[in-house]
């Protein structure tokens, strides 16, 4: 049985400086990112697309969610097949690719788990779970580019 999961959010653009969008420079990227119950994001675009380098950016967001989504579905396969997972460290990375129209796309997201486990024992399924995890992940299965794994699973 398939069941609707909703998202509300609110996105405010804070980056007026007094003139609006009269030219490319005059405005701020600078926007909040907010949803009822949780602590505001401060954004802003790629300091490429003259951001502010101190706020998170969209494509810095989308990698994270993916790590994110990645590592949670991991914790819960881990789980659900016995494995104790006592540390977990991704480091990911994206390339996007801008194109000559002023738009652009991601090539690939590497992710780069470092998992720690308890049993020794456990390494090889331990590692094998990352496929499992990949697949359950709804950000991964949105995306319309490669979403690489490069893992590491070490016991405590």
């Amino acid at each position: 049985m398939n069941v609707d999961h909703h998202y509300a959010l609110t996105i405010e653009w804070t980056g007026n400086r007094g003139t609006g969008t009269s030219g490319y420079r005059d405005y701020g990227r600078d926007h909040v990112i907010s949803a009822e119950g949780n602590p505001s994001i401060e954004g802003s675009s790629d300091r490429a697309f003259f951001g502010d380098p101190e706020r998170w950016n969209p494509e810095e967001m989308l990698v994270a969610a993916l790590s994110q989504c990645h590592m949670l579905s991991y914790l819960h396969v881990a789980q659900r097949n016995g494995v104790v997972v006592t540390a977990y460290v991704d480091t990911p990375t994206g390339t996007m690719t801008a194109t000559s129209d002023g738009g652009g796309h991601f090539t690939v997201v590497t992710l780069r788990p470092e998992v720690t486990i308890a049993d020794p024992s456990q390494l090889e399924l331990a590692e094998g779970l990352h496929a499992e995890a990949s697949r359950l992940c709804f950000i991964a299965s949105s995306v319309n580019f490669p979403v690489e794994h490069e893992p590491v699973t070490r016991s405590a």
